[in-house]
């Protein structure tokens, strides 16, 4: 993703290095709160099935534990960003990991599923609060090459989280410490996050609020609407026999983004701050990166709920078993990405060639699919799948981003990592939805129905992705 790593008017290197004496514990807690938000997204894929097995409910709200995250985490980013420059980011960092913890601890003690999932409702809002503000303080601390050192370490570190992630989680399920069983998965972020807090407390910068922005409140609650409108009946309404209202909802989510985009453009006319500049929906570029992103996204999302519950409920993997079983895709993941900085100048042909990788190996592993199937088997075809991702994820955002102004590029980049979240929120709902639909009696065919969608979703990545600028072009330096 395109950062823009200018040292703010005044600030010299002497200055940020006296100002900030201790930015490298700064930095350290920064990451400790981002890694905290990224392994509570996906833990519940881990351990979805004993949480259901415990807690009661349908199939669907297996799929609630990560829509309900990952849609709070969607309308939280929208404003929380925003929050911090108007209420000071050390505060709002402080707010967002309190709440986090205090989330945490109501997910450990959920009694039934519409308590859990309130709960992840709550851990979303509150992690959306807390991860926008690490980027602007970074900005505030580091200049120059320090600054691209601190922002190097977030890759290595965001890998090593998403392969400890779903490990970490099937190891404290099974290993029931105390009794807690899959209740420990949330437990730990109480310790984690109570040190996060203290070490915020001494070593984050304060930053002076920007009394003069605004929140746009109307266009969050309008865009969270549209998105919850679309993901609801997809979640619900295979459970409820997909009754005539849930089609209504979808066409209604249409409506509501309509009226998102009027009412965004007129805020603009009349000099206020809008969610996003109406000029990046005249961009044919911008728009095909939120298309490529959008299906790219939900395909991935979707594709790692429905591997891990069938390694479980299919398979009948122990969770820590069914963790370390995806290794593969996630090393893979990481080869990919670092493979995208020696051939960034070839731009789409990059994310073009991911596709191609992903798709092999999605059609690979679900042929290699049976009830006799074994971790060793399929760990090259996740391999191939890890490698895909990480050539479509790595290049992206800075290509979506090619085709905007540098006066665009903070709303562009903002509106992109939503519609990362969002597409997220579709896949878990899509394609779990297909998943269950095909039925549980028989696993192998459920879990292959839904692979061939996968499949069929990363190609039309592929096509899409022809409408996306050929070259990456630094947004920083665009005139």
């Amino acid at each position: 993703m395109t950062m823009t790593l200018d040292t703010p008017s005044g600030v010299t290197t002497e200055n940020v290095e006296k100002s900030y004496r201790w930015r490298w514990p700064a930095l350290f807690v920064i990451l400790t709160g981002s890694v905290m938000e990224l392994l509570d997204m996906t833990v519940t894929s881990i351990a979805g099935p004993v949480m259901r097995e415990s807690l009661g409910g349908g199939t669907a709200m297996i799929q609630w534990l990560g829509v309900a995250y990952t849609l709070a985490m969607v309308s939280g980013l929208l404003t929380g960003g925003r929050l911090g420059d108007i209420f000071g980011r050390k505060r709002m960092f402080l707010i967002g990991a309190i709440g986090f913890v205090v989330g945490s601890l109501f997910c450990a003690i959920a009694v039934n599923p519409e308590m859990i999932i309130t709960a992840r409702v709550v851990q979303g809002l509150f992690g959306a609060a807390m991860v926008p503000q690490g980027l602007g303080m970074m900005k505030e601390m580091f200049t120059g090459k320090e600054l691209q050192s601190a922002f190097g370490m977030f890759g290595p570190v965001m890998g090593l989280a998403a392969v400890g992630g779903p490990i970490l989680a099937g190891w404290l399920v099974d290993a029931d410490f105390f009794g807690t069983g899959w209740r420990m998965i949330f437990l730990i972020n109480l310790p984690i996050g109570a040190l996060a807090v203290l070490a915020a407390l001494k070593f984050l910068p304060e930053s002076r609020p920007g009394g003069s922005l605004t929140l746009d409140i109307p266009g969050a609650l309008l865009a969270t609407t549209g998105a919850l409108l679309i993901v609801f009946p997809l979640v619900q309404g295979r459970e409820y026999g997909w009754p005539l209202w849930t089609f209504a909802m979808m066409a209604a989510a249409v409506v509501v983004f309509g009226v998102f985009a009027w009412f965004e453009k007129r805020k603009s006319g009349r000099g206020g701050d809008p969610l996003v500049e109406p000029s990046l929906f005249r961009k044919r570029s911008f728009l095909a990166g939120m298309a490529t992103g959008t299906i790219y996204f939900a395909a991935f999302s979707g594709f790692g709920l429905v591997f891990t519950l069938y390694l479980q409920l299919g398979l009948g993997f122990s969770p820590l078993k069914a963790g370390l079983t995806g290794v593969p895709m996630s090393l893979g993941m990481i080869v990919g990405m670092g493979l995208v900085q020696a051939v960034r100048k070839h731009g789409r042909k990059v994310l073009h060639t991911g596709a191609l990788i992903m798709t092999a190996g999605v059609v690979a592993l679900l042929l290699l699919l049976g009830p006799e199937t074994g971790p060793w088997l399929i760990a090259p075809a996740l391999l191939v799948v890890g490698i895909g991702s990480g050539l479509i994820m790595g290049p992206y955002f800075e290509i979506a981003l090619s085709g905007v102004e540098p006066a665009e590029a903070g709303s562009a980049s903002g509106a992109l990592t939503s519609l990362q979240q969002v597409g997220g929120a579709l896949g878990l709902a899509l394609l779990g939805t297909v998943f269950f639909d095909a039925g549980t009696a028989d696993p192998t065919g459920a879990a292959q129905r839904t692979f061939w969608v996968v499949a069929v979703m990363v190609m039309l990545t592929f096509a899409v992705g022809f409408l996306l600028p050929k070259r990456i072009r630094d947004v920083e330096s665009a005139g």
